[in-house]
């Protein structure tokens, strides 16, 4: 039964927004915001990924926004119950624009909207052919000549790219790529992906064997098909491969496998790109509307140019390219690095009998798996949280609602919770001389991640091989490669057969770079980050991931990725803007990000 008090209250209070917004005074709507607000767009006002503060930021935004978006019906969404808790009244809303549906969530603070999310649902007359409005299939009467749903696939992957093009070409058919491809997919625009390997998911069969998601199985769903009800916690590599290439066959994508991107030219004249395929042997040459990079979060292998390398008599190469234990038994491994990777590799090498030393350069955030899953975790996404009606889709929308420049306020008191509970464990890490930290501000794994995409283990079982000397730690930077090892600055050195760089990964535009020419990718400049001015998340203050998911300074040049969750539910996000560029819906940007590193 619906609480007719809260839920009066704030219909109260959204008819009064709706009704200034309507009415076009922009004073009386920004009247309705508490002074330390946060309005965070995904797309319906902005048609860009932006979080607008205070009362200054939002009358900027309304005042460019507002006559084009044209919002109304401001309401509790269907079904849902608004809350009031600790002065805050929440609840889930939907409404309108000119051109599409929205949702979002908004936090009342003393009847002034203190947190507010705006996120386009659908575009009118573009809606996703599902439940009722699914497509029928069969083909029922006569239809003399009509062709098999097999005969038009095979039609459609014959002539897209050849004597059609498509709207969009993806670069890098991992996770993300798989996933926008499927949400272009079903709301029909022309799409190629393109993946250098055999198959779809060997970006993670070919890492290292013991390698498994370290993220919940439901934080990681794809769009549309969710993981079975007896899929594990914890998905290991090669489980998660046959999965994005079953997904990659029933959503029906364009996947072309062994294709390399050459290069790319973006033609300001015809607005169309020119970009350059090696399809298994054959030279193709595509020209999509748009090009979009999704080849990973983490762009091009960061490998390290230490004094000496050239000299190592023994095998070296980036975490990346690491192959397993198989091929170092009888050999010293050192591994340079102290994050996920390393520890992952290091424990592979140690339980396989291999002689391992880490060598820890810098501070690390570590996190047990199961504090994290209980306590950071388990309100959003764990089957407590589905119990409790939390769906995917919402556990997604409540953390999107969060503003970045106050999350880490959110998250602080997790990870006090969380030092306390392991306060043995942690010691117990100290005192081997392993170098802790829980970030800049004490916040914890996904600040670090949000904000750098590196600096953290969540801890399977290497941190105690770790205490016991199981895997040796070695602190200390590299001051070169010998010929038989690694030495540090501190004058030590630590024999090695192989050296594995788990050093990182470099900004995507590394890969534009590549492809297009070093002027581009400079022109679009760092992607990832917040601006947080916290160690390698330079200011200025961005508020929302440098160039990811929306408009950059390259027209009609996109880039999209991060974990199996930003996957799923940026994706969304992107295609909406695609899909409403090929049907020439206006899409005036709000802020079209400034460029202030160039990687």
């Amino acid at each position: 039964m619906l609480d007719t008090t809260t839920n009066a209250k704030a219909e109260v209070l959204l008819g009064r927004l709706g009704k200034a917004l309507e009415d076009g005074d922009i004073d009386a709507a920004v009247a309705m915001f508490a002074t330390d607000c946060y309005w965070r767009d995904l797309v319906t006002f902005t048609w860009n990924i932006k979080t607008v503060e205070d009362h200054d930021g939002v009358r900027d935004m309304l005042t460019r926004c507002l006559a084009t978006a044209k919002p109304r019906n401001w309401r509790v969404a269907d079904g849902e119950t608004a809350t009031e808790a600790d002065g805050i009244l929440e609840t889930w809303i939907s409404f309108e624009t000119d051109v599409a549906r929205g949702y979002g969530l908004v936090r009342f603070r003393d009847g002034l909207i203190w947190t507010l999310l705006t996120t386009m649902a659908e575009l009118k007359g573009h809606e996703e052919k599902s439940g009722f409005s699914r497509p029928l299939g069969a083909k029922h009467g006569v239809n003399a000549g009509a062709k098999s749903w097999k005969e038009e696939r095979e039609e459609e992957a014959r002539s897209l790219g050849y004597t059609t093009q498509p709207y969009v070409v993806v670069i890098g058919g991992g996770q993300g790529g798989i996933a926008l491809g499927a949400r272009l997919r079903q709301l029909n625009v022309p799409t190629i992906i393109v993946e250098k390997n055999d198959r779809p998911g060997d970006s993670w069969r070919k890492r290292y064997k013991s390698l498994c998601l370290h993220d919940p199985v439901w934080y990681d769903h794809l769009p549309y098909i969710d993981f079975p009800k007896n899929w594990p916690v914890f998905s290991p590599k090669d489980k998660i491969g046959d999965w994005l290439e079953f997904y990659t066959k029933v959503m029906e994508l364009n996947y072309w496998t062994k294709t390399t991107a050459k290069r790319a030219s973006f033609d300001d004249t015809t607005k169309e790109w020119t970009v350059v395929v090696d399809r298994d042997g054959q030279e193709v040459v595509l020209r999509p509307k748009h090009l979009v990079f999704a080849t990973g979060m983490s762009g091009k292998p960061n490998v390290p140019k230490f004094k000496g390398m050239d000299q190592f008599k023994g095998e070296q190469h980036h975490s990346s390219q690491h192959p397993g234990p198989d091929g170092c038994k009888d050999k010293k491994v050192v591994v340079v690095g102290s994050n996920n990777s390393a520890h992952d590799i290091c424990a592979a090498l140690y339980e396989n009998g291999i002689d391992v030393t880490m060598v820890q350069r810098s501070s690390t955030h570590i996190v047990r798996s199961a504090p994290l899953m209980e306590i950071g975790l388990g309100d959003l996404y764990s089957e407590r949280a589905v119990k409790a009606g939390v769906t995917t889709a919402k556990a997604d929308l409540i953390f999107a609602s969060l503003p970045y420049r106050i999350l880490h306020k959110f998250q602080k008191p997790v990870y006090d919770k969380i030092r306390e509970l392991d306060a043995d464990f942690y010691a117990a890490l100290e005192k081997v001389g392993f170098k802790l930290d829980f970030g800049t501000d004490d916040s914890g794994l996904f600040m670090k991640y949000l904000r750098r995409g590196s600096g953290y283990y969540i801890d399977i079982g290497a941190s105690q091989l770790i205490i016991d000397g199981k895997i040796k730690l070695v602190g200390g930077q590299v001051d070169e490669i010998t010929t038989g090892g690694v030495k540090l600055d501190n004058g030590r050195e630590i024999p090695a057969d192989v050296i594995v760089y788990a050093t990182g990964y470099g900004s995507m535009n590394g890969w534009v770079a590549d492809l297009i020419d070093r002027a581009t990718a400079d022109k679009v400049g760092k992607v990832w980050g917040l601006g947080s001015d916290t160690p390698k998340d330079p200011g200025p203050w961005e508020g929302e991931q440098r160039n990811m998911w929306k408009p950059t300074q390259q027209e009609a040049m996109w880039f999209h990725g991060g974990n199996l969750h930003q996957s799923r539910h940026y994706s969304h996000y992107l295609a909406l803007q695609l899909k409403a560029r090929m049907e020439g819906i206006p899409t005036p940007v709000y802020e079209l990000q400034s460029t202030h590193h160039k990687g």
